[in-house]
Formats: structure tokens, sequence, C-alpha cells
């Protein structure tokens, strides 16, 4: 039966597994198996112990009774080749690679990419995770292919959490947030098996609730947007936690397992198109896991709290405000009924301050909660810390949480208890209420955080335009960038070059005024005094010229009356695809850092949605009764760069429009960069 399985399915949800190896990491994956449940088969294999953890041991892998599911290979990287060779030919379903010392550590080993190119052929086409990775925790089945300690348990359905980082595994095991875990799966170098690959085979589980991902780089943009598409048809979302954003993080994730971190822009950019929520701490990622886990995604960044503290409902409603999540007045409704829930003493408001009238009034308090969840809201919050249970009596919180589950079986909006610290929610509690469908929550800045997220599905979109770098990359002129795009419809003004003083001065004259004036052959024109603007007369550009001194000139219409300056660029991102920024731009570009930015192709409609998340975005619509600009024109600009880009496929490394000076009827580059070389 285990024949008709694949490979991953097999190594994932393993019958039988192999234990490779004689030291304390092997002993370990026996133990741990053991102190799961695993029902299955565990063979261990070491050409001389007959006894390994009180089981008999098998010499060799060709001397095993069947092909064993899975494998646990705890042997030196020479090793791992030679039973991957056996294994392969054994028909095994997959294996582990626990070894390091392969493409993670070139810098060090100049032999480590080539043994891990052996390792791949040694496998063929057997699954394997790794290597440099511990392996797999499967808390549905009790199967466990781990060499050290892991905080979990079993459970009947879950989430399922992918990482690079083995460490991280385990740190997330060890949590005590009442989160209930399915999987964690490491996948280390990737070298066959990438992150992607193996959330497609988790999400596939209909015990898995949703995924989480700990992505330290993206080696298959096409696997993952395969992953988004299973996501987004079994509607199940997934978050991930890309590190990489400094550079030393982006060193360390190169040295620890041979990932191409790439640009954190591009990351978020690329994750944002696929609708991968993305979190920037561990403990909003297991926060928002809980919540999607209990409640799946929600509706809404709008909800309901409550708390018998003033100072609570303060600092929630300040968090709230930090996290974009928004508290929408009473209705009428919802006022008649907490006043009858409450009395005449209590301010009815949300968040919502109830006093200590009602504790441990369980009637009362169902009542309130009940009457301020009765809303167009997307999860209500019962804000609740409890006393340490080791010094203090928990009877007045007992009954809180009895009302709280009453709340949630009648109420129409997912129900959460909120602790105001991690600490102050004991485990135990926790999987209560997590048991009765209520989203236990630890902790209001990430919880809040989590809520935000939230929302976020799995997005279908069109095929990401992937990464070829050009060779002999070169810098095209200002005024060849400038025609090179004018024919794919960017608007340019009208220009012409000079030679010399006189010349540009004679040039001018045959043009439109005022006029600009721009000296070529410098990087940053302005920076170096090479741009002078509102020239009128021929006199005027001799007088800019001369001061200038250099060969050659530029002179072009000046376009007046410009509402704002943009920075419209596409750069290549070998990680990560072609990323298209869109932001304030002019000589002020990176004193202002005020961009957003997507992975190409993009679609008129995205980019106005993109163009919200800039705080000079008030402006393009005509700020404080000032002229708005033309979007269409904005729009024909920025789809002129990107069809550029597609039409020179590999060839082109980066085009910038900085300034696209935007008018009422007018989107005009008044400079451009194009670098751009030969196809491989």
């Amino acid at each position: 039966m285990s024949a008709l399985r694949t490979g991953l399915d097999r190594l994932l949800r393993p019958r039988s597994i192999a234990v490779v190896g004689g030291g304390a990491w092997c002993r370990n994956v026996i133990k741990t198996c053991e102190s799961i449940g695993f029902t299955g088969s565990i063979w261990p294999v070491h050409p001389t112990k007959s006894e390994i953890a009180g089981r008999r041991v098998y010499s060799a892998i060709d001397s095993l009774p069947d092909a064993p599911d899975a494998s646990f290979l705890g042997v030196n990287r020479h090793v791992t080749i030679e039973c991957l060779s056996s294994l392969s030919k054994r028909g095994a379903g997959g294996a582990v690679c626990f070894a390091s010392g392969f493409a993670e550590a070139t810098a060090e080993l100049a032999d480590g990419a080539d043994l891990q190119a052996e390792l791949l052929a040694a496998a063929g086409e057997m699954a394997i995770l790794g290597p440099n990775c511990y392996g797999v925790l499967n808390y549905l089945d009790g199967a466990a292919l781990w060499p050290d300690q892991h905080g979990g348990k079993r459970v009947e359905s879950g989430v399922a959490i992918i990482t690079q980082s083995s460490n991280i595994a385990i740190n997330l095991t060890m949590q005590t947030r009442a989160l209930p875990v399915a999987y964690v799966v490491t996948a280390g170098n990737q070298a066959q098996t990438d992150l992607a690959q193996i959330g497609v085979e988790l999400l596939r589980d209909p015990q898995v609730t949703c995924l989480g991902l700990h992505i330290e780089g993206i080696q298959n943009i096409k696997a993952l947007e395969d992953l988004i598409k299973v996501a987004h048809e079994l509607k199940k979302p997934i978050c991930a936690l890309k590190v990489g954003r400094s550079e030393q993080a982006q060193l360390a994730s190169v040295s620890h397992t041979a990932s191409l971190a790439g640009s954190h822009v591009g990351a978020q950019a690329l994750l944002a198109r696929l609708g991968i929520a993305q979190c920037d701490d561990l403990s909003t990622f297991l926060e928002l896991l809980k919540i999607w886990h209990v409640a799946g995604p929600l509706k809404s960044t709008q909800i309901a709290s409550a708390s018998c503290s003033g100072g609570e409902a303060s600092l929630i409603a300040d968090l709230g405000q930090t996290e974009k999540v928004g508290f929408p007045a009473l209705s009428k409704r919802q006022s008649t009924a907490l006043r009858a829930a409450l009395g005449p003493k209590v301010a009815l408001a949300n968040p919502l301050d109830y006093h200590t009238y009602i504790w441990a009034q369980k009637d009362a308090m169902r009542d309130t909660f009940t009457a301020l969840f009765d809303a167009d809201i997307s999860i209500g919050l019962i804000v609740l810390d409890f006393p340490r249970p080791d010094r203090c009596a928990l009877s007045d919180w007992d009954i809180a949480v009895e009302a709280i589950v009453e709340t949630a079986k009648t109420s129409d909006v997912p129900v959460a208890v909120l602790s105001s610290l991690p600490d102050t929610f004991p485990e135990e509690i926790a999987e209560t209420l997590l048991s009765h469908g209520v989203v236990p929550l630890s902790g209001m800045d990430h919880a809040l955080r989590a809520i935000r997220l939230a929302q976020i599905n799995p997005r279908l979109a069109a095929p990401v335009l992937t990464a070829r770098t050009p060779i002999d990359a070169k810098v095209l002129s200002e005024k060849d960038a400038k025609e090179a795009l004018m024919r794919f419809g960017m608007d340019i003004p009208s220009s012409l070059l000079a030679n010399s003083v006189d010349e540009a001065a004679k040039k001018a004259d045959t043009l439109k005024a005022p006029w600009v004036l721009k000296g070529m052959g410098f990087a940053h024109k302005s920076d170096a005094g090479a741009v002078k603007v509102g020239l009128r007369t021929p006199d005027d550009v001799k007088n800019a010229a001369t001061q200038m001194r250099c060969d050659q000139y530029l002179v072009e219409e000046m376009i007046e009356n410009a509402v704002v300056e943009l920075l419209v660029a596409v750069t290549l991102d070998p990680a990560h695809g072609y990323v298209l920024t869109l932001g304030a731009g002019g000589t002020h570009t990176e004193l202002l850092q005020d961009t957003t930015s997507l992975i190409l192709p993009v679609t008129q409609e995205e980019v106005t949605d993109a163009l919200k998340n800039l705080r000079c975005a008030p402006v393009l619509d005509g700020y404080r009764n000032g002229q708005a600009i033309d979007r269409s024109a904005l729009w024909k600009a920025s789809d002129a760069v990107q069809n550029y880009v597609i039409a020179h496929h590999g060839q082109v490394q980066e085009v910038e429009i900085n300034p696209l000076l935007c008018t009422a009827s007018r989107a005009t580059a008044v400079d451009a960069l194009i670098v751009q070389g030969d196809k491989k």
C-alpha cells in the first residue's frame, strides 16, 4: 500500500522509519518516536552495533525487512550520500539529511556545493529534506524524525509550521500559548524539496487548518505560486516571517542554509502579491495562526473590546490606532442592551470599560459581552488577565470563563480572550477556552497586530515575471533612455542635444520656452550643479552652459504647473523578480523614503491600490483643494516602464524615472535611467 503513496507523503506520514547511525542524535530519534506514540516499525541501522535504544539493529539498509517510508540519516556528510543511494535503490519513501557541510558552508568548505550536487544525484527521485536540518514532527500521527527535544503533543487537528531554522522550530514547539500544532517541518538547505513543496503536501491534509512559514530565502517562485493555488482552493490562509531586512540577517541566511535572501523589499512585495500575511516577529506569527485555527480569516479589522478597567480600555484603544485596528461606535441596539445589562453607572463606549459592577456575575457578564459583540465586527475581544495560579485564587475567573464560553456559543462573530501580557494567560485555561471555540490571545500588542493581518487570504495573480540577469550591462544616456521609453508610451519633453555652449543656445530657441538645460556625463546632475531650470532666453542658456563646463548639453522644454514629482522605477531582484517602486520623487527621494513596491506584472488596479500606501497620496487627489493629478496619465507612465521591461526581459537590470512630473493633464518623464545588457 505504501508504494501507492508519494515519496513526500510517505516521508511526512511514515508507517515505517529507519534510523541510520549510532550516536546520541539517532537514539533521540528512536526515543522521541516512542514517547510521542508512533505505532509503526522503527528500524535502527548500524554496521557494528547489535542494539540501539533497546531495539534490534540492522547492519545495512539492504538488510532491512522492507523499504522504509522515512529515514533519518544521522551520519556524516559523505556517508549520507552513500545511504541516500542505497535507500533510493530500495524504493524508500524519503529521508531527512541531518548532516551539515554542504552548500551552506561553501565559504568554509571548498567541496560543499559539489557534495550537495552529489547528494541530489544519489537521492534521485526519492524525496529528501535538508541537508542541514532536524526533520519532521508529525503530531497528528505521532511520527517524529527529530533528534532533539521538542515541546509539542499529539493533536486531532492544528496548524502546520515549516522553517528553515531547526532552532527556531524547536523554540516554536516550546510555546505555551495553547496553539495546536499538527506539523513542524524543517527544510534546511532546500537542496531538493523546498518550503513551498512541503507546504502543498501539508495543506492537503484535512486536519491542517493553516500554514506558517519561517523563510530565509525563496528559491522557487513557481513552487510558491503553486502553493498559493492550493491554499486558495482549500481556503487555508498562510503567513510568513521573512528574515533578511538587515544586512546582517542576509549574511546569516547565506551562511546558515545556503539561501539567497534577496532584497527585503522584493520579498515583501512578492508575499503581498500572493496574499501571504507577513509577520515581523514570532509572537505575532503564533497569535495569527491561533486566530486562523479557531476562526479562519477575519472579514475586517473592525473589532469590539470589553474590559473591567479604564486603563486596559485606554491601552487597547491606543494600540489599536497604532496597529490600524478600528473600534466602531456603538449602535442604538447595542447601547440599549448594554444599559440593560450594566445599569446606569457605566459609560458606554467601544472599547468598553464595564467596571467591576458585574464581576463574577455570570449572567450579567454574558449579557454584556453578547450585547457588545452584536455588531458588524470581525471579532469580539474580552480583555482578561489571570492571577498567578501558584499564589492566587482563580474562582472568580472561573465564572468569567463560563460567561465567555456561553457568549461564544451564541455569538455571530468569533470571540477571543485577550491577556494584556503573555505571562498572565495560563496554558491550561487557554486550552480550555480553545476547546470551546474561543481564541486565547496572549499579549495585547501582538494580538492586535495579528488581527490586522488575519483578513489576508491567498491571492491568485498572474505569474511573476521571472528574474533574468543580463551580461555586460551598461547605462544608456538620458536622451536614449527617454526615447526608448517613449516608444512604449512614455510622455517625455521635447529636447535637443548640443555639443557646445553656442549650439545649446541656438537649439533652445527652436523649442518652446521656458527651458531646462542639463550637462551630460554626470551621475547625479543636480548634485553637480548640472541642471538649470526656468531659462527663458538664449542668453540664459548660454550663461548656464558656460557655468556647467561639460562637453555635451541637453536642452528641453520645461514642464510647468507640476502637482507632484514622483519616482517610478523597476529593479531586477534575482530572488524575487522585477520590483516596481512608486513613490515621492525629485531631489528629496532618499530623504523622504516614501515608496511602495510591487512585483511585475502589475495591473492598473494594483498600482492604484499601492499608491494609497504613500504618505504623499493625498497630494495626488488634490490636497486641501489643490489641483489633482491625471491618474490615467500616471498609470500610462507606469505601464510604459513595465512594458519596456517585459519587452526586454533578460536585458534590463534597472529602469528609473525620477522625477516623473505629474500635472493635471500629463505625467512626463523629465529624467530617465536605463541599465541593460545582453541576454545570457
